[in-house]
């Protein structure tokens, strides 16, 4: 197999290609050269696939079994549209990173891969969507609903979509897991969100790049939800954080309406806590039946401690400052209960 990997050096993009090496396929990454060092082994095409001759100047280097894209998060649908027109005779088929934001009903209802998704031209720019006043729906969902139609317009029945909604592991970025890690380190009381029963889908980075490389072989299309298919309880999750810390912090539950008085950002400030009832109702059984074999959380939250101890520094991304609750604010909250 010769592969394509847009993006490549870091996350998800690392672990295709580190994973497509392992099986001994060809694998090629194009990205800017900015966000990390190139996987030893592949062959680096370093350009913006915004710029026609830098898409260009990679085709040359075509053709390739399989496209995997995992960059475009951040792209308006018409720079997705370029980009897969560019390479449309240059590879067989076009395996998309997408997201679970891109159906109507996120998060407030129970997904599955037939759920109507956000309308968005295929050629639309960034101005386009909205966000909702609750949060829902978000810009970010027309933007990738309308990103999978360009790749539809440009590939056709030879795309696959795959739609996460967390994503954990060795390697994050955006901080989720290393917070609740460093945050369950430091032991003493810690604010808890309600019901600890609260089951949660947060899914492997590996196991993601496992299913993504099968795809990226298979002669399957369509759209993929790729979540934990028995996911976990938010007490198991915190229990496990708590153990490969060897942390002696004690989770104190807390109602949800008592941490939304005290001002406490669902998904940000308390990682992974959100209320909406479909947040973590995502059905993957579509993904399970093609394939997907998801690892116990537990593992995840081991193998990430092991990277984080090791590495002890935050990854260079804007997003990680987003993420949890000031030590001041938590205290307050403790202390008012």
């Amino acid at each position: 197999m010769r592969i394509l990997i847009v993006g490549g050096t870091w996350f998800l993009g690392k672990a295709i290609a580190e994973n497509a090496l392992s099986r001994g396929w060809t694998v090629t990454t194009f990205n800017r050269g900015r966000s990390g060092p190139d996987v030893p082994g592949v062959e680096a095409v370093h350009g913006d696939r915004t710029a026609n001759d830098d898409m260009r100047t990679l085709a040359q280097r075509g053709p390739w079994d399989a496209v995997i894209d995992t960059s475009s998060s951040e792209l308006p649908p018409r720079d997705v549209l370029s980009a897969a027109t560019s390479l449309r005779k240059h590879a067989r088929r076009w395996v998309h990173v997408s997201t679970v934001s891109v159906y109507e009903g996120w998060p407030h209802q129970p997904l599955t891969e037939e759920s109507p998704l956000l309308d968005c031209p295929a050629d639309a720019d960034e101005s386009f969507g909205y966000t909702g006043e609750d949060g829902s729906p978000t810009q970010y969902g027309f933007q990738k609903a309308g990103g999978e139609r360009a790749v539809v317009e440009a590939f056709g029945d030879c795309a696959v979509f795959l739609r996460p909604g967390v994503i954990l592991g060795p390697g994050e970025y955006v901080g989720r897991l290393p917070w609740w890690l460093e945050r369950a380190k430091r032991g003493g009381r810690l604010l808890a969100p309600a019901p600890p029963e609260q089951r949660i889908q947060p899914v492997d980075v590996r196991d993601v790049a496992q299913f993504a490389l099968d795809q990226a072989a298979s002669t399957t299309t369509g759209g993929y939800n790729v979540t934990h298919p028995e996911g976990v309880t938010f007490a198991d999750f915190l229990n496990g954080c708590l153990t490969v810390t060897g942390g002696m912090g004690k989770p104190v539950w807390v109602e949800p309406h008592i941490l939304t008085e005290h001002g406490v950002a669902q998904w940000t400030e308390l990682p992974l806590w959100r209320t909406h009832a479909g947040v973590w109702a995502v059905d993957s059984s579509r993904a399970v039946a093609a394939g997907l074999r998801c690892r116990p959380t537990f593992e995840t939250i081991r193998d990430t401690w092991r990277w984080w101890a090791a590495d002890g520094r935050p990854v260079d991304h804007p997003r990680w400052a987003e993420h949890g609750i000031a030590p001041e604010k938590e205290a307050k909250i403790l202390a008012s209960l």
